[in-house]
């Protein structure tokens, strides 16, 4: 894939001009064109056919990170800037002398004021300097129409240029008709051609401020990233450009610099300021053998590192090109507005032609017909349609950047909000992913350190993720090792050695029983231990039992209330996992998981997931390898960030707080996004709907409201800053606030009323699905019934309350079996 900036491109009829053009190129596969940045991404084809196809279309293409050639447009703004700066200037003489010497007598020389040839006259350059200084409207606008493909410019130049020829036929007429110049002096409409291009001018220089605002998010991003790096060469330190490291090269940093790339700590101790990347506030201490990330701070030691990802590989980078992809891609929604885009110029000039043609049939003069249709041209605006869009979609990526939610494609950002039931992984995802100890409950007559030091000699000679977890509580408590001997492993059961002569043994019921009688309520309370998701290890001598030591993954901090949130927003939970039944019930009894499926095998995950999804739109969280085909099977898979590349690459999402309580707040970011797009394209429609009966005079014979091209165009540039500027409100949105949570939960539990869904055994075939669907579409208050023999699965909508005992005997009446209606 590939991605190319753009040049040229004016309204959202241009944008949709050129995917056009490149849909059409042999080879693409892929093709979405983004006007809030001028850029276009591109799956397939050789490049060189794309730009052709490009320039073609009469715009101008090149390869990102090329090198931008002289012929390219060079700092936009500044050029808007002197364009506006000197229109306005002219504008002012001209405005002088049309409106402020004829209509409200301000004083002029002589040979002017007593002379309307020579006002004209004066007038017409006037207005011709304007049109020279914006004839890049003129050039865009006959280009789009050379290639059959109008747009905004084109209306504009038709606007302005029409107004501009119209009067200079006049002028022709006072030189003809000297004795009724000063009459045909009031039928000029210079000030309204120079007006319109000016307005439209100041406009687009708004809107251009505006869109740079939105894309503030991924410019700090970009600014984050450290220029240089001092290495290690035969042993000397040298300062180098920070795309000179390589994997594996050495690099310093002392305190107060920026980490120029990802690495492993190889010397040195210090506390590292990662805010930047995670938000987190307090300072992560790293020592030898910990990893460090591109554009963190080192705050406090000296530090020697070796590196480990370099230019596009550091997490820094993957985040700057996940936001940047996502703000290149095009939400399904968009395809709305794309589609009235490309047909909205034509229409436009249909409508302003029609306007002309029916002014001068009820009998007005042609000044009166012409100024309704050039109203139409320029209060008409399909760049507030094209912008409605990608605007959110850039804030709200950015937005999303910011709190530490990465939505790889602008299709995860809008179909986040939509989901509907979760998935989540036990392990890594609810819980911290590594076992730790919980519990320490002597026997009788033994104390809590002596229990502890018995199990930390034991467990210092093992590998075992459940001794770890023992012997870095011990170490955490300042015990050091007692050496023993003969140590062994037994496999299944636990450890034993010798201390002293004396035997130590550590591991399962079993192993304790062989040399110890537990008595009942030892049992029981094994069992209970054990009921709780807690894996019980015993110790004790040959000659005493000292007691029990419980190790368990714990349930992350935040795991309960991300779930009772998203419970709050109508979203079903339900974890997947390949651990055994009761640990897996103990761990969602904790944080309210509605339900559990366990004992999965990787491929049992994915169908899984396709059994949630005949009930609703699915999300898979997760953040191992064997939750890669569930990820990518799901709806939306959200991976954690702290998880493995395989699942962060197949996700749609990436949490990289490794935080669930990021998941609510994904999906409330998702929501305002989408909530603030159709906001825009209301708004983008409604100005139309509204702007162009007006300007053709459809609104005076009932309500004797008229506008002038003037105020046409001053409504036609703020509309498209008005999307801009609503779209920035995103900005004021922070997703981990739960205020509307409530309104969507009760929304949901109506529609979750509104609909069964049934298991059924015995469906082999299409004609099945039919039959059933035609026995429960009889149903009084059923509205519809989806069956689908592949998942013996039936989904039945209604329109009032009916009995399940009733469907299910209507079901089983025709030789099926119902296993289940929820």
């Amino acid at each position: 894939m590939k991605q190319y900036l753009i040049t040229g491109m004016s309204c959202a009829a241009c944008s949709a001009r050129v995917e056009k053009a490149v849909n059409g190129v042999e080879g693409v596969t892929a093709c979405s064109v983004n006007l809030l940045t001028n850029s276009m991404t591109v799956e397939g084809a050789d490049p060189a056919l794309v730009i052709q196809a490009v320039e073609q279309a009469g715009y101008g293409a090149r390869l990102k990170g090329e090198k931008q050639t002289q012929t390219q447009e060079v700092k936009p703004k500044n050029g808007l800037l002197g364009r506006l700066i000197s229109s306005l200037v002219v504008l002012s003489l001209l405005m002088y002398l049309s409106m402020g010497h004829v209509m409200w007598g301000a004083p002029l020389p002589n040979a002017f004021a007593q002379s309307p040839l020579a006002l004209a006259l004066t007038q017409l350059l006037l207005s011709a300097v304007v049109l020279v200084i914006n004839q890049r409207f003129f050039v865009s606008g006959t280009k789009g129409l050379l290639h059959r493909a109008p747009n905004m410019d084109t209306l504009v130049a038709l606007g302005s240029g029409a107004s501009f020829l119209y009067s200079t036929a006049v002028v022709y007429q006072m030189i003809l008709k000297p004795d009724h110049a000063a009459h045909l002096l009031h039928n000029l409409y210079f000030e309204s051609a120079a007006m319109i291009l000016t307005l439209i001018t100041l406009g687009k220089l708004l809107e251009s401020y505006s869109k740079g605002k939105t894309t503030n998010a991924l410019q700090r991003l970009i600014g984050l990233s450290p220029k240089t790096a001092t290495i290690l060469q035969n042993q000397q330190e040298v300062l180098v450009p920070v795309d000179q490291v390589v994997v594996g090269q050495e690099f310093v940093v002392r305190p107060g610099e920026k980490i120029p790339v990802d690495g492993l700590v190889l010397e040195g101790i210090s506390a590292i300021d990662e805010s930047s990347l995670t938000g987190e506030s307090i300072p992560k201490d790293v020592t030898e053998g910990n990893s460090v990330s591109a554009a963190t701070i080192n705050q406090s030691g000296f530090l020697r590192c070796k590196a480990t990802r370099v230019g596009q590989d550091t997490t820094l980078a993957q985040i700057i090109q996940m936001v940047s992809d996502a703000a290149a891609s095009k939400a399904p929604i968009a395809k709305i507005a794309d589609k009235v885009s490309g047909v909205f110029v034509p229409v436009v000039m249909g409508i302003a032609l029609i306007t002309f043609v029916v002014w001068l049939m009820i009998g007005q003069p042609i000044g009166e017909a012409l100024t309704r249709a050039i109203s139409v041209l320029v209060i008409s605006c399909p760049c507030a349609l094209g912008l409605a869009t990608p605007v959110a979609i850039m804030v709200g990526s950015g937005l999303g950047a910011k709190y530490g939610l990465l939505f790889k494609t602008a299709t995860a950002l809008e179909q986040t909000g939509k989901i509907q039931i979760v998935a989540l992984d036990k392990t890594g995802t609810i819980t911290k992913g590594q076992p730790y100890v919980t519990d320490l409950l002597p026997a009788n007559g033994i104390t809590t350190d002596e229990l502890l030091a018995i199990a930390f000699d034991l467990e210092k000679n093992s590998e075992h993720p459940l001794a770890r977890a023992i012997v870095d509580y011990g170490s955490e408590g300042g015990l050091t090792p007692n050496g023993v001997e003969e140590f062994t492993a037994l496999a299944g059961e636990g450890v034993t050695a010798t201390r002293n002569g004396q035997l130590l043994f550590g591991g399962n019921l079993g192993l304790a029983q062989r040399h110890h009688t537990l008595d009942e309520s030892q049992i029981n309370q094994l069992q209970a231990l054990s009921n709780q998701g807690k894996t019980p290890l015993l110790f004790g001598t040959d000659e005493q039992f000292y007691g029990i030591i419980t190790v368990a993954d714990v349930v992350k901090e935040d795991s309960s209330d991300a779930v009772i949130a998203l419970h709050n927003m109508g979203i079903e939970t339900v974890m997947l996992t390949g651990d055994n039944e009761q640990t897996a019930t103990a761990v969602a009894k904790t944080v309210g998981i509605n339900r559990v499926i366990a004992n999965l095998m990787p491929t049992q995950k994915e169908t899984a997931i396709r059994e949630l999804q005949t009930k609703g739109f699915v999300a898979m969280v997760g953040d191992g390898i064997n939750d890669a085909p569930a990820l990518t099977r799901a709806d939306m898979g959200i991976a954690i960030g702290a998880g493995t590349d395989v699942a962060i690459d197949a996700a749609d999402v990436v949490l990289i707080h490794s935080t669930l309580a990021d998941l609510p707040a994904a999906i409330r970011l998702s929501r305002g996004v989408l909530r603030n797009i159709k906001q825009n394209l209301f708004w983008a429609f409604f100005y139309n709907m509204i702007g162009i009966p007006l300007a053709a005079g459809a609104f005076i014979s009932l309500l004797g409201w008229e506008m002038n091209p003037m105020f046409g165009a001053a409504a036609m540039s703020l509309s498209s800053v008005c999307v801009v500027t609503n779209a920035m409100r995103l900005n004021w949105l922070n997703p981990h606030k739960s205020n509307h949570d409530h309104t969507v939960k009760q929304q949901r539990k109506k529609e979750q009323n509104m609909t069964k869904t049934m298991k059924i055994e015995g469906m082999m075939c299409p004609h099945c699905s039919g039959r059933i669907k035609t026995v429960l579409e009889a149903v009084d208050g059923v509205k519809e019934a989806q069956v689908d023999h592949s998942t013996d699965s039936a989904i039945v909508t209604l329109e009032k309350e009916v009995a399940n005992d009733l469907l299910k005997e209507l079901v089983e009446k025709e030789g099926y079996k119902v296993i289940e209606i929820a």
